[in-house]
């Protein structure tokens, strides 16, 4: 998997020269724990898991200044398990093998613009400002609030200003067929002023081609916004987040055989509100406590709403080493079936525990 990389980073010359000239950096997180389940519909399983905490992976980026005070840049990352050694592709028979992500642009004072598969801007508001988990653990975020992580065929754009602000926007193309499943377009603002940061960030897309029939076919679209904030404060870190999910493709629910992450429930919610709560507390300069609560209220006659709270804590023993604990509890309504998942799994019941060990490159 490593030598395919390395492969498509020198392509067209000798690596040496290729590594010289853009200034590539090598990097990469190991992940891996011990997973137990509770409240499976089909009988649970405690297991070795990997990349609980953050998804296991391996990865590449670089720039080339290229004149103007103009870079060039790309980055390429995939995901391992490192229960079973193998690849994290999504299609092993379409040789997808570089799940996280792949693009190329350019960065200057302009800003940076990238073309390629990409995180979502509406996922990194949730995960990177409101929540203390960092969508990661049984504690994660994306449990109930939706929106999928990345897009294939994307275009985005972004820029971080002088006084505090950003901003970005993105898009992406349709499949390659008569559908317009995969179109997408986003965009985000936020605010970083010492001990505040706040972002706001939406994303429509046309998720799922669902066929009713040899004849016809639906386009099931997704619109997820959110407004995202946390404060640095004396003891911790304060989370908040309020988010709106509209449209069957909104749900954060697994469905492995869609693409684009998108989920759909036992009776796929359309319409909810979901609002989140927490705290990050250092205990000393190792032990972190962490917590967070979320509320969803499905608008739907179903009224599948749901609540979790959850609770962790990480251990590090250096800059780049940490073990972490967490146990989360979903308590579904009217038929829901949001499960506990993490950073890469779905999970199968409505409450998990997991303890594990992190380690970046």
């Amino acid at each position: 998997m490593l030598k395919s990389i390395v492969t498509i980073a020198v392509l067209g010359g000798s690596a040496a020269a290729a590594w010289a000239q853009s200034g590539v950096t090598t990097y990469g997180v190991l992940d891996a724990g011990v997973v137990g389940e509770g409240g499976c519909v089909n009988g649970c399983t405690t297991r070795v898991g990997s990349g609980i905490a953050s998804a296991s992976r391996i990865g590449i980026h670089g720039s080339e200044a290229i004149g103007q005070n103009t870079s060039a840049i790309f980055g390429l990352e995939t995901e391992m398990r490192l229960d079973t050694g193998r690849a994290a592709g999504r299609d092993q028979e379409k040789n997808e093998r570089l799940e996280h992500q792949a693009w190329v642009g350019l960065s200057g004072e302009f800003g940076a613009i990238t073309v390629g598969r990409q995180y979502n801007l509406q996922y990194l508001a949730l995960t990177d400002v409101a929540d203390p988990f960092k969508g990661g653990t049984a504690g994660s975020a994306s449990n109930l609030i939706g929106g999928p992580r990345r897009t294939d065929n994307g275009v985005q754009y972004y820029k971080i200003f002088p006084n505090g602000f950003e901003g970005g926007v993105s898009w992406a193309a349709r499949d390659l067929d008569t559908s317009p499943a995969g179109r997408a377009w986003g965009m985000t603002v936020g605010l970083s002023s010492g001990p505040l940061t706040v972002r706001a960030a939406h994303r429509n897309q046309n998720a799922v081609r669902v066929n009713l029939n040899s004849k016809t076919s639906n386009d099931t679209n997704s619109k997820n916004s959110i407004v995202a904030a946390n404060l640095r404060l004396g003891w911790g870190t304060a989370y908040a987040a309020y988010s709106m999910s509209r449209g069957l493709a909104s749900s954060p629910l697994f469905n492995p055989d869609n693409p684009y992450a998108a989920g759909i429930a036992r009776t796929p919610s359309s319409n909810s509100r979901d609002v989140l709560f927490g705290f990050a507390i250092p205990v000393d300069h190792s032990i972190t406590l962490l917590t967070s609560y979320i509320r969803k209220n499905d608008r739907d006659l179903a009224n599948q709403d749901a609540n979790q709270m959850a609770i962790g804590a990480s251990y590090s023993v250096s800059r780049r080493t940490d073990f972490y604990a967490a146990y989360s509890h979903i308590r579904n309504r009217n038929g829901a079936g949001y499960t506990v998942g993490n950073a890469s799994a779905p999970g199968s019941g409505n409450k998990a525990f997991n303890v594990g060990m992190r380690h970046a490159f």
